[in-house]
């Protein structure tokens, strides 16, 4: 049995775009990924700079090898509109280069600065810990991000590496390891032995978790799929994204031991900054999902957010 096929007339949204055709012939049956990669080719430009959106709605058109051509309405000369996104740079790659910074520059500080301070003295045992700490929270980041997450867009565009990696190699590097490793900080003191080893078992529980949940939203993809399922496991009957709670926590423990506003003033950012994405994270179950979708009261800290 033939393949129907479907030709839709074609559009520039945005700037021009060289080559692009006004006319792309698709299969209806196949995925829409076919005709992204139509588009790519006769534009002779990367998939990944394009967004195509239909033009009896503006609903995006997804980039994906799970859904129809058929199934998002697009017919015999329908209207797609396409846009060029601009230079795009892999989600992989941007995270990589987001946690390299911190754990670069938090072991060099923390030998520098006593060096520049022209001191005898060693670091203390909690700037060592919170060292420690910090190196193994973006070690276990950037293993995940080698060997774990499956992302389910490609890439972001270029410029927001620079948005992206000033959050962690200025709050989070330069600014944190400089108020923490300074021979007169709080932290080269003694500290509290009760409220270091809380911080401390915050940490352990936080980055435990955090890993478990990962595993879990892991699993809900299959390698190079961009489908989404209703995670279920640690933490997810409380909250939409025990993820992000499990992240604060281990947050919460590094501000204990560091003794630093500096810390809490990262953290507070993160978790700010997480709070937003978990509560669109819950809206899109609601809409994707419905009533199979046990609804959450609380999208990230039980009680609070």
């Amino acid at each position: 049995m033939a393949q129907e096929k479907v030709t839709l007339s074609v559009r520039p949204r945005g700037k021009p775009i060289k080559k692009l055709p006004e006319e792309v012939t698709v299969v209806s049956t196949g995925p829409t990924n076919e005709l992204y990669k139509e588009l790519a080719a006769k534009s002779d430009t990367s998939v990944n700079r394009l967004r195509v959106t239909k033009g009896s709605d503006g609903a995006l058109v997804p980039n994906s090898k799970d859904v129809l051509i058929q199934t998002t309405g697009l017919r015999q000369q329908s209207t797609v509109y396409v846009r060029d996104l601009g230079p795009q740079i892999a989600w992989r790659t941007v995270f990589l280069v987001e946690y390299l910074g911190p754990l670069l520059i938090h072991p060099l500080l923390y030998a520098y600065l006593p060096y520049r301070a022209r001191t005898a003295k060693e670091p203390s045992y909690l700037q060592t810990l919170c060292l420690i700490l910090i190196v193994v929270h973006y070690a276990k980041r950037e293993l995940e991000t080698l060997f774990l997450h499956r992302f389910s867009a490609a890439s972001m565009p270029a410029l927001n590496i620079f948005k992206n990696s000033g959050h962690y190699w200025l709050l989070g590097g330069l600014n944190m390891a400089y108020w923490i490793y300074r021979p007169t900080a709080p932290a080269a003191g003694d500290g509290n032995l009760v409220i270091t080893n809380t911080g401390l078992a915050l940490f352990v529980i936080g980055e435990l978790g955090n890993l478990s949940t990962h595993i879990t939203l892991r699993n809900l993809r299959s390698s190079g799929g961009a489908e989404r399922g209703i995670p279920r496991g640690l933490g997810f009957n409380l909250v939409t994204c025990p993820n992000y709670m499990f992240e604060s926590i281990a947050w919460v423990g590094i501000a204990l031991v560091s003794w630093s506003l500096s810390t809490v003033v990262f953290a507070a950012v993160a978790i700010g900054q997480m709070a937003l994405w978990a509560e669109k994270k819950e809206a899109r179950y609601r809409k994707d999902f419905g009533g199979k979708y046990q609804r959450k009261r609380y999208c990230m800290l039980p009680g609070i957010w």
